[in-house]
């Protein structure tokens, strides 16, 4: 029996810990946090949008950095590998718009109890309030039996010498306490740094760094973006259905989606606006986008224009304020009379043609000028992490530490919303703890 450490007890770590204990290992998981999963209790608005029901192609297809890398792990734990998992661990699932899955309940809190139930019973130890401060290695020798060279490994952790092969393996860890834990594989699946208060501090990138590993650049993504206009503020609260919103970098267009979206005081958000968040950020550093909500995406500019005709000709003596609730929100409808200059309790029947113009062209085409990203406090997840070309994509292990593996958010992978980036997690979790076992039986 070997013994596997897995350092971090979030989606892909709880995941890798099931994956190796059902194979006969050792299996000890240390999360720092009171409690595990402390990020998935938040994922979803608190309902934990688990995964998403679709094929392994459009899984790759909604992945935004890095898709190759994903191939081999997507096609060895699919989506629908994951919703049989929990669906067999007594947590029963449903699909909602867009392939998206929850728990039944509603309730992310049962997605953790789940994988508890399951560690439980493949007898994984559960450390918890266990900070872990140090990886720890020894030489790692060569088929032959040689020892490599120690000018060799030094340079290697250091990352000046990445074409060499392994030259260290890592045998444990170091706990904050002092505590050393000896370990013939490790797993580090440590998250990323969005949502501090959760423990994610980037532990992860640290110990890869010591390692020898890059860490590529990082950034929040799939965050909420500010806008400079007032409209904004003044609608906050307000979420929009049955929308769909486009981003232009001057004539160029970069995302157009239908969906949800909501305002609040510095901008806006939602799923729309996440996931342009995604596609925007690198362009959005550079300098402010345009963006434009269609708020009848299912009529023309002739339908619609013949619509509003129709409410101005069946209330000619009402007034625009009361004419407008038919059309939108009560918060929007202030900002739409300021907008398109038309005075409130003017009657429909004194409407111009060109006032008519002016409020189909806004509903149409309503403008907001995009100013900047949200900090990591309000991303769902970080962009960037330990550079893949470093790591075998079919086990997730260290190209550059024998026995050493990464899953999850740590990785240099993200993707939109809809429980693309917990698949993610699930299937680099399970990668990493398949074959984190064979390589401790080596």
């Amino acid at each position: 029996m070997s013994k596997i450490a897995i350092v971090g007890g979030g989606a892909a770590g709880m995941m890798a810990a099931v994956t190796a204990a059902q194979n006969g290992h050792e299996v000890s998981l240390f999360e720092k946090n009171e409690k595990l999963g402390k990020k998935l209790y938040i994922t979803g608005k608190g309902r934990c949008n688990l995964t998403n029901d679709c094929s392994v192609e459009e899984l790759l297809q909604a992945v935004c950095v890095n898709q190759k890398f994903l191939y081999s792990a997507f096609y060895g734990f699919t989506s629908q590998d994951t919703i049989d998992f929990f669906e067999e661990s007594g947590l029963s699932t449903k699909t909602e718009r867009g392939g998206r899955v929850f728990p039944v309940s509603d309730h992310s809190s049962d997605v953790i109890a789940a994988l508890a139930k399951r560690m439980r019973q493949s007898k994984v130890k559960v450390f918890l309030n266990t900070e872990v401060k140090e990886l720890l290695y020894r030489p790692w020798k060569e088929a032959a039996g040689t020892q490599v060279n120690a000018e060799n490994a030094k340079k290697q952790k250091k990352g000046r010498n990445r074409n060499t092969e392994c030259v260290q393996r890592v045998c444990g860890l170091r706990l904050a306490n002092g505590q050393e834990i000896e370990a013939d594989t490790v797993i580090v699946a440590t998250g990323g740094i969005s949502y501090r208060t959760t423990g994610s501090t980037g532990d992860g990138y640290r110990f890869a760094a010591e390692a020898g590993h890059r860490v590529t650049e990082l950034s929040a993504s799939l965050v909420p973006m500010e806008t400079e206009e007032p409209w904004a503020p003044q609608m906050q609260g307000l979420s929009l259905k049955n929308v769909e919103v486009s981003v232009f970098d001057g004539k160029k267009e970069l995302y157009r989606e239908f969906g949800e979206m909501m305002f609040t005081h510095f901008g806006v958000t939602g799923p729309l606006i996440l996931t342009a968040s995604t596609v925007v950020q690198a362009r959005l550093a550079k300098h402010p986008l345009q963006l434009y909500i269609d708020l009848k995406p299912a009529l023309t500019l002739e339908q619609l224009d013949a619509r509003i005709l129709r409410e101005f000709e069946s209330g000619k003596n009402r007034q625009m304020k009361t004419i407008l609730t038919s059309l939108f929100p009560a918060k929007m409808i202030p900002v739409m009379l300021q907008r398109t200059e038309i005075p409130a309790d003017k009657p429909a029947h004194d409407i111009s043609r060109e006032e008519r113009g002016r409020l189909v062209m806004l509903t149409k085409h309503f403008p907001l000028t995009l100013t900047g990203l949200r900090g990591y406090n309000e991303a769902i997840i970080t962009r960037g992490g330990v550079n893949i070309r470093e790591i075998d994509p079919g086990t997730m292990e260290s190209r550059l530490a024998k026995g050493l593996y990464f899953a999850g958010e740590v990785l240099d992978l993200d993707a939109v919303t809809g429980g693309f980036n917990l698949q993610i997690a699930w299937s680099t979790g399970y990668a990493a703890g398949s074959a984190a076992g064979m390589e401790a039986l080596e």
